[in-house]
Parts: structure tokens; C-alpha cells; sequence
């Protein structure tokens, strides 16, 4: 019997305030309601899931750290991180792994400080502008490219 898909998810800064935080923008779904319904998705399909959320820089990079060679992959919205940190983008790097940064918003047609991801070209992919389903089409991504390790 073959061990279960084990994927990291990191939840960036600010993304506790999901609900409450320019629901304009980010929609009224909370992060619990994120983490259930990813949860219960991993659940069916038989996928182990580590969720964490910390809105310090250091402790995600120490977080990513400390998983080298005990995870699949790793699905992240490194939220205002995306923008700003090399560290997070050199730690996922070191992984090496599949990584699927997402964002609950399209960050492409927002302010152009947003446009610019250190995580994107280490990452296999990105999804954006789908709000929760965002993170529920990169788990199903994740687990695609994990059963048939071919390129997505």
C-alpha cells in the first residue's frame, strides 16, 4: 500500500482576517472555512494535509524549512509575501517539490506592486481570482500532478 500525498498548505499574512478584511475584494469566507473545506476534500481523496497561517515571514520560511523531505508538495498564498520576500521563494525552492501559489483575488488586476510574484517562477502553476475555489482547484491540481508525476 502506497503512503498517503502529504502537502503543506501556508497561509500568509493577514489571511486570519478572511470574513472581516475588505470583503469587497476577498468575499466573506472565513479561513476555517477555507481549512473544512480543503480538509474534507484531502479526506476523500486519501491526501494528508499540514495547514498552518502566520502572518511572520520568519516563521513561514522556517515552517517551509523544516518540512525538507517530508512533504509532496505545498499549496501557499504567501499574500503580501508574494510581493516582497526572496526568503520564501528560496526556501519552497529548496524543497523541491510542486508548489501551487494561489490568491483568492485576480492580483493581476489590482495595484501594480501586485503584479510581481518571487514565488511564480519557482512554482508550478498559479491560481488566482476564484476566491475559496482558488485553493480548492489547486489541491485538486496538487493531487493530479502527484498521482501522475507527469507536467501539468
Amino acid at each position: 500500500m502506497t503512503q498517503p500525498q502529504r502537502i503543506l498548505v501556508l497561509h500568509g499574512p493577514n489571511l486570519q482576517l478572511l470574513g472581516k478584511r475588505q470583503p469587497e475584494i476577498y468575499g466573506s469566507t472565513t479561513l476555517a472555512d477555507i481549512d473544512d473545506e480543503l480538509r474534507a476534500r484531502a479526506d476523500r481523496a486519501g491526501i494528508e494535509l499540514e495547514i498552518h497561517q502566520s502572518n511572520s515571514e520568519g516563521q513561514l520560511v522556517t515552517l517551509i524549512g523544516e518540512r525538507l523531505g517530508s512533504v509532496d508538495g505545498v499549496l501557499i498564498n504567501p499574500a503580501a509575501y508574494t510581493h516582497t520576500s526572496v526568503a520564501i521563494a528560496d526556501a519552497l525552492a529548496a524543497l523541491a517539490v510542486p508548489v501551487i501559489e494561489i490568491h483568492l483575488s485576480n492580483v493581476a488586476a489590482r495595484e501594480t506592486f501586485r503584479h510581481h510574484s518571487f514565488v511564480a517562477p519557482i512554482a508550478t502553476g498559479t491560481i488566482a481570482g476564484f476566491g475559496l475555489d482558488s485553493y480548492t482547484l489547486a489541491l485538486d491540481a496538487m493531487a493530479r500532478i502527484l498521482s501522475q508525476d507527469t507536467d501539468c
